[in-house]
Parts: C-alpha cells; structure tokens; sequence
C-alpha cells in the first residue's frame, strides 16, 4: 500500500524558510526516486527537486537551485526551502517514480504515486 503525506506547509513572508517533509510507506525507497513538485494556480505542474538514493541526483530546477535542498532520513524525504519569494507560493507535491526507474527525473509523466499536496504561501 503505496502512500505518500506531505505536511510543514504554511504562511511565511518573503525571505523566510519552511521545510517540507513527504513520509512515504508501502515501499522501498532505496529502489525509487522521490521528486518534488509544485503547483500554483493556472500553471503547469512543475519539478521541483529528486533524489535517489546511492544513485542519481539529487537535481534541482533553476528557479530554486541555491536555495531549496532535499534530503532524505529513513522513509522521509524533506525539502529544505530558504530564501523564499512570493513567485514560491504553489501547492507542493511529493511523488514515487515509476517501477523500475532510472536516473532522478523531474518530468511529472516519471512519477505513478502521489501525496495528496501541502500548500505554501510566501506572503508579506
């Protein structure tokens, strides 16, 4: 029973930082990527970060390289987010890749199982 649950989203001004954390059950994630993604109103899903474990990555979008990392302890993958801005604000995901994945994309069509989302607002 594969489950992933996102929480440590909220309101935080400009700026500021939040860490997300994404429990995951119902596998091993030593065999998977997780990727990050997020989604705000009338836009397209975006990836994030990933990370694999021993393998590939961890990767980061452009828009959030230097200041997101992710990271992950036993069955919980965490996204560290400083320097926040309000172009941030977006429900984010986490989500498992597909069986037999390789590498740590971060094209949302890479990913079958989802979190159910944690919102986050950057506002002043």
């Amino acid at each position: 029973q594969v489950q992933l649950v996102e929480s440590g989203g909220g309101l935080v001004q400009p700026g500021g930082s939040l860490r997300l954390s994404c429990a995951t059950s119902g596998f091993t994630l030593d065999y998977h990527a997780i990727g990050w993604f997020r989604q705000a109103p009338g836009k397209e899903r975006e990836g994030v970060s990933c990370i694999r474990h021993n393998f590939e990555g961890p990767f980061y979008a452009d828009s959030v390289k230097g200041r997101f990392t992710v990271s992950r302890d036993k069955n919980t993958v965490y996204l560290q987010m400083n320097s926040l801005k309000s172009e941030d604000t977006a429900v984010y995901y986490c989500a498992l890749d597909i069986p037999y994945g390789t590498g740590c994309p971060l094209g949302a069509f890479d990913y079958q199982y989802w979190g159910q989302g944690t919102q986050v607002t950057v506002s002043s």
